[in-house]
């Protein structure tokens, strides 16, 4: 008999079969539900997800539907109209098929910023933390540096120099080294998480066990550690984007980010500053895209916070 107060076991989940292996697969799936389940009902995340797609849609197909191409001129300064919804600027590009290319630039530029900084900050945030001793302290310590260091001085060397210029961006093109340079100052963050998780992770029974069974330093971080630390991954890649978005913008701003022939929205809002008040279309149209692309990114990386935090209960297990 069962005392009373004393907890009662719970009946043992069935399988079809009886196999572990499969239970365990059942447990991973309803985990994964779980997570999504909890983005679909965080109502912003799901508005930001819609917003983001119709944007990414715009941007890289817009173009092959919209009836007035990015290098067809009218007259200069047209109202927004139903010929032209965005009005015209002052060379006589439809504004709509300019802020459709400028989209993609920002979107492309953004999306490599967030991939090679993930990158980057993973694999030297993993070591710093697994090594520990003189690794941690020289990437810990060169973390330091690049804070000191003023940001536009080294984009001022990287934007402008043209050896690297003629190299990686061909013929004039520099939009892959703004998005070189953003990537290489954007990885801080994310490797000081990622080694604050590791320092934590490498104490594990489990890392003990594979240390003991002989596993090599990469295979320990990358099969072992680095998986448990996925939802931080992938919460501060999205975040990475809306990041890099705005930091494009205002180094284009600045005249340190795109140059022509490449466009981006930060560089029609600095062609057209000093349109604002005759002219106010030019400016806060692309400025709009630049909200929206921040907004939808940041409510698509709170849901995915929400969803992936184990204290989360918004969602009942």
């Amino acid at each position: 008999m069962t005392e009373i107060g004393s907890p009662v076991a719970a009946p043992a989940a069935p399988t079809s079969g009886g196999e572990g292996s499969q239970f365990d697969s059942t447990a991973a799936r309803k985990q994964w539900q779980v997570i999504l389940r909890r983005f679909t009902r965080h109502k912003a995340a799901l508005v930001g997800l819609v917003l983001f797609a119709l944007l990414v849609l715009f941007a890289f197909f817009g173009g092959l539907l919209w009836k007035h191409p990015y290098t067809e001129t009218t007259r200069r300064y047209l109202p927004p109209s139903a010929d032209h919804p965005f009005g015209t600027d002052r060379l006589g590009f439809d504004m709509v098929a300019q802020i459709i290319r400028g989209t993609q630039f920002s979107l492309q530029i953004a999306i490599f910023v967030a991939v090679l900084s993930t990158i980057i900050g993973v694999v030297l945030g993993a070591l710093a933390g697994y090594k520990r001793g003189w690794v941690d302290a020289v990437i810990s310590r060169f973390i330091d540096l690049i804070l000191v260091i003023p940001s536009l001085v080294i984009a001022a060397v990287l934007v402008r120099n043209s050896f690297v210029a003629s190299v990686a961006g061909g013929g004039g093109s520099n939009w892959l080294i703004v998005a070189l340079y953003l990537g290489l100052i954007m990885w801080l963050s994310i490797a000081r998480v990622i080694r604050g998780m590791v320092l934590s992770l490498r104490e594990k029974e489990f890392v003990e066990a594979a240390r003991a069974l002989g596993a090599s330093t990469t295979r320990i971080v990358f099969r072992h550690i680095l998986p448990n630390t996925v939802d931080v991954i992938i919460v501060n890649a999205t975040l990475a984007i809306a990041q890099a978005v705005l930091l494009e913008a205002a180094l284009s701003f600045i005249g340190l980010g795109v140059q022509s022939p490449d466009t981006s929205l930060g560089l029609m809002i600095s062609l057209n500053k000093n349109e604002l008040t005759l002219h106010p279309w030019l400016f806060f149209m692309p400025f709009l895209f630049i909200v929206l692309i921040s907004l939808s990114v940041n409510f698509i990386g709170d849901g995915l916070r929400d969803a992936f935090d184990p204290r989360q209960k918004r969602v009942k297990a």
